[in-house]
């Protein structure tokens, strides 16, 4: 039975005993993820855990990301994401290629491919959003999201 398709699980049922070992290790991993300074490689493979799914390299997260679950999380490729964001993936998340999700967003449900989304609870911006005098927002293109990998790339590649 899926968490969102509005049925209950009593406590101690062998269903409600898997959700507590997967919530605990996605603590554990979030913990890990979030406790210091790491190579954008180690948390691609922290990210990688956490989902239980592979992590492009092109994905990039600033700490402190949270999930409560973890394993319902899908992430793309050449994604961005800022600090401090939380996901609520117990029904599942879909976070598109070359989206941005901006900083101290809480993410409930998908997020679409070429997206720009912002707030609690993340909303996608677009161009018409923007304030009067304002350039806009950049969506519905992945240039958003490769120039961040691009400038992340490179401040890694004169590290080495």
């Amino acid at each position: 039975m899926a968490l969102d398709g509005g049925g209950t699980f009593p406590g101690g049922s062998p269903l409600h005993e898997t959700m507590h070992r997967v919530s605990q290790e996605a603590l554990r991993l979030t913990v890990e993820l979030n406790g210091g300074y790491h190579e954008p490689s180690r948390v691609c493979e922290l990210l990688t855990e956490l989902t239980g799914r592979p992590i492009a390299e092109a994905v990039t997260a600033f700490p402190p990301p949270t999930t409560g679950f973890g394993k319902n999380l899908t992430i793309g490729e050449r994604v961005f994401v800022n600090s401090g964001c939380r996901f609520q993936d117990p029904g599942g998340i879909t976070i598109g290629d070359n989206a941005v999700v901006a900083a101290a967003s809480v993410v409930p449900r998908d997020v679409p491919a070429d997206a720009l989304v912002v707030g609690s609870p993340a909303r996608a911006r677009s161009p018409t959003d923007a304030p009067p005098g304002a350039s806009g927002y950049p969506v519905a293109s992945g240039a958003i999201s490769r120039s961040i990998h691009t400038a992340s790339s490179s401040v890694t590649s004169r590290r080495s």
